[in-house]
């Protein structure tokens, strides 16, 4: 697996406070759902880069049994 790298990131309280209801709307933690956004940003101008995986989906992963 690939190593993921950290960032800081301030954000206002209130734009913080409305992306994390927006997560829990798509059943996505705050970090995940800043990473969808900023991958959708990025496709959307053009530079997303093609070796990028792809994000699993919302909500918890499968049961593996």
């Amino acid at each position: 697996m690939s190593e993921r790298k950290g960032i800081l990131l301030r954000l206002d309280p209130a734009v913080h406070d409305a992306l994390a209801r927006w997560a829990a709307d798509d059943l996505r933690s705050t970090n995940a759902q800043i990473e969808f956004l900023l991958r959708r940003a990025l496709a959307d101008a053009g530079r997303l880069p093609t070796r990028v995986k792809e994000m699993r989906g919302p909500g918890r992963p499968a049961r593996v049994t």
